[in-house]
C-alpha cells in the first residue's frame, strides 16, 4: 500500500530530502517541483508539500498517513498523534531573550511576546510565572525593541538574529528538531509498510552519522 506523507516545506524540505533519499525514496521529483505541491511518481509514497502547522492538519483529518513537521508545532499543536521518529535535523532550541535591561526578576506581571503562547504558557507554569502572553505572527525581536513586550520566547538556531537587533538569551526552554509523525488509524492499516518506512529512515540515519 501506498504511504501518504505530509512534508513541511521550506527548510524542513531541504533538511529531509536527503535522509529521504538514502531511504530509497526518489526525491527527484521534488527537487525539480517548479509549482508542483503533489508528488505520486512513487508508487510506494506520495508526497504532498504543506506548511508546518498545515501538516498536523492533515494527518489529523486522515488525509496523509505520515506527517514530517518540527517538534515546535507537536508542542505547540499538542500533537494527538504518534510521535515515532526524531530525524536529528533541523535541531535548534527555544530561549527567553530581551534587551541588555531586562530584569527577569521583575516584580510586576511580565509580558512576553511568541508566536508559541502554549510552549510558552507551558514554561512559565513550570517556574511558577504568571505572564501575559501577546501573540506575534511576524518578527518577534520587535516585540521589547518598541516596548510592546518585556521579553520574547522564539526560535533560535545560531542566534544571529537576536545579537543583530541588540538581544540577548536569559534561558532556554527546550530544543527543538524535526520529527516523524503517523496517524493513529494508518498505523493499524498500513503498519507494515510504515514499519518499513521507519526502518530505513533509521538505517540512512545511522549511515548519514558515520
Amino acid at each position: 500500500m501506498t504511504i501518504n506523507i505530509a512534508l513541511t516545506k521550506g527548510r524542513t524540505e531541504k533538511m529531509v530530502l536527503p535522509l529521504l533519499k538514502r531511504a530509497g525514496m526518489n526525491i527527484e521529483p521534488i527537487l525539480n517541483k517548479g509549482r508542483r505541491l503533489i508528488f505520486n511518481d512513487d508508487p510506494n509514497y506520495h508526497v504532498i508539500l504543506a506548511k508546518g502547522p498545515d501538516v498536523l492538519t492533515y494527518l489529523n483529518g486522515g488525509a496523509m498517513d505520515v506527517g514530517i513537521v518540527g517538534s515546535d508545532i507537536l508542542v505547540e499543536q499538542r500533537n494527538p498523534q504518534y510521535d515515532m521518529l526524531d530525524l536529528n535535523t533541523g535541531r535548534c532550541h527555544f530561549v527567553l531573550a530581551s534587551t541588555k535591561d531586562f530584569d527577569p526578576g521583575l516584580a510586576r506581571r511580565k509580558i512576553i511576546a511568541t508566536k508559541y503562547p502554549q510552549i510558552t504558557q507551558d514554561y512559565f507554569n513550570t517556574i511558577g510565572e504568571d505572564v501575559e502572553i501577546i501573540k506575534i505572527e511576524g518578527s518577534v525581536e520587535l516585540a521589547p525593541l518598541v516596548g510592546l513586550a518585556d521579553a520574547i520566547v522564539d526560535i533560535v538556531e545560531t542566534g544571529d538574529t537576536l545579537r543583530e537587533n541588540h538581544l540577548q538569551v536569559y534561558a532556554e526552554l527546550m530544543p527543538v528538531s524535526t520529527h516523524l509523525v503517523v496517524n493513529k488509524l494508518a498505523l493499524k492499516q498500513k503498519q507494515g509498510e510504515i514499519k518499513q518506512l521507519l526502518l530505513q529512515l533509521q538505517q540512512a540515519m545511522q549511515e548519514a552519522a558515520l
